[in-house]
């Protein structure tokens, strides 16, 4: 493909946008996971599931068929948020801003940058007749939801948070020459404890002491409880790349699609499991709780929001994440987790994410994002309206002082034009079919 053709073609796609007035849609799903799993108008065609979902969130989106896959193009996305965009100086990643939202894509890349930290796709950003395309089982379920989270549909309120320290007894988990996963995972749990009771919140605890619990009994337990959540808590290692360093998490990977680990893009999983009703509520859960943990820890390498299907996420049926709290395998990581007072402001970090989910469930508030948690720690005023966003492309330009800052990108670095359409190097390699607990 002519590279400066594509471009020019892009930044005239994007650019039109600002001519006029772009009426944003208004949804009206009945389903408990609002965009992430909404009812397609389509009539069905046979009882056999399709290759992959093909959720309709809104009329206004308008797909395209390219083989197998369901997509949509980036000037129809940036129509559909009522945002404005910008080809970078290789033609091959587009920036959408409104100053409310951001969105940062790169072609033949499953990473994404949304509101400032990385996310991962189930599937590459392509090129066909000179757009750029999103899949749109990624819009549905990794975009939407972090775009317009108060469209979430959710009941009850959150009471109950269940703690779940990885690994314990004979189970050592990563291991550093400062000490064993076991052993760090156990005590942010107890030091996170307190901090969400102070809140308000009930915590139950998957295991008190240093005890091996089946990974089975951990949902078991999570699923118990009502009007909840579940975090696991673990830290990470890799032999094959001892310079591994950061943050990440995981909340459960779409049907459909395959997890952030599978290099091959296997469509083999694809319906491979039923899917969760909290789907889009992990989703969220995982990004509110990133961003608190991103915006506490400057220092941290953000490695992104992920998917996968270990067993922890794939057997509970409330709200799950798993934290990835660093790598013991990386020698700066393990000196600072094996810093008692470090692992309490991970508690922290956690703690102040899980509350801004709660206010997000009960009160519909918009939570913080990693650049205004950075800005307040540097004792900055920043105002970001994210409520929702606006009614007209053109509002913000045209409404004096009514412009918020906007959220800058944190990853900068795009890939090499030669690379390949594959997931990130896999820290746990394992089948998919029966993901362990890392």
């Amino acid at each position: 493909m002519n590279a400066p053709r594509l471009t020019s073609l892009l930044l005239a796609g994007v650019l039109c946008l600002s001519l006029g007035p772009v009426a944003l849609a208004k949804s009206k799903s009945k389903d408990s996971s609002s965009k992430s799993s909404p009812k397609s108008s389509a009539p069905k065609s046979s009882a056999k599931p399709s290759a992959t979902p093909s959720p309709t969130p809104n009329q206004d989106w308008q797909v395209i068929k390219v083989g197998p896959r369901d997509y949509l193009s980036v000037d129809n996305i940036a129509k559909f948020y009522g945002l404005l965009g910008n080809v970078d100086s290789t033609g091959k990643s587009v920036v959408l801003n409104n100053g409310r939202n951001q969105l940062q894509v790169t072609l033949e890349s499953r990473e994404a940058i949304v509101n400032g930290v990385r996310n991962w796709l189930c599937f590459p950003v392509i090129a066909h007749d000179n757009k750029f395309l999103v899949s749109r089982i990624d819009l549905a379920k990794t975009i939407e939801p972090q775009l317009r989270p108060q469209m979430i549909q959710r009941s009850g309120k959150i009471q109950t948070v269940v703690l779940d320290p990885g690994h314990g007894g004979f189970d050592k988990g990563a291991a550093s020459t400062f000490g064993n996963e076991k052993t760090y995972t156990l005590d942010v749990a107890r030091q996170l404890r307190p901090m969400l009771q102070a809140k308000g919140f009930k915590v139950v605890m998957t295991r008190e002491t240093d005890v091996f619990i089946p990974l089975e009994v951990r949902a078991r337990i999570a699923n118990a409880t009502k009007d909840s959540i579940f975090v696991s808590i673990h830290f990470n290692a890799t032999g094959s790349n001892p310079a591994a360093t950061g943050f990440e998490i995981f909340s459960l990977t779409p049907r459909g699609a395959p997890s952030t680990n599978d290099e091959s893009l296997a469509l083999h999983f694809v319906n491979m499991q039923a899917g969760s009703p909290v789907e889009a509520q992990s989703m969220e859960l995982s990004t509110v709780v990133y961003h608190s943990m991103c915006g506490h820890f400057l220092e941290e390498f953000d490695r992104g929001i992920k998917r996968a299907r270990f067993a922890v996420l794939r057997r509970a049926n409330i709200p799950s994440i798993l934290v990835e709290g660093g790598f013991l395998s990386e020698t700066g990581d393990a000196r600072r987790i094996s810093d008692t007072d470090w692992r309490k402001q991970l508690a922290e970090s956690i703690c102040v994410g899980v509350e801004g989910y709660r206010a997000l469930v009960e009160k519909k508030q918009r939570p913080m994002l990693v650049a205004e948690y950075r800005a307040q720690a540097a004792g900055e005023i920043t105002v970001v309206d994210l409520a929702s966003p606006p009614s007209r492309l053109d509002q913000p330009a045209s409404t004096p002082g009514s412009n918020p800052p906007f959220i800058p990108v944190v990853n900068t670095v795009a890939p090499s034009p030669t690379a390949r359409p594959t997931a990130p190097p896999s820290v746990n390699p394992t089948p998919e079919a029966d993901e362990p607990e890392p």
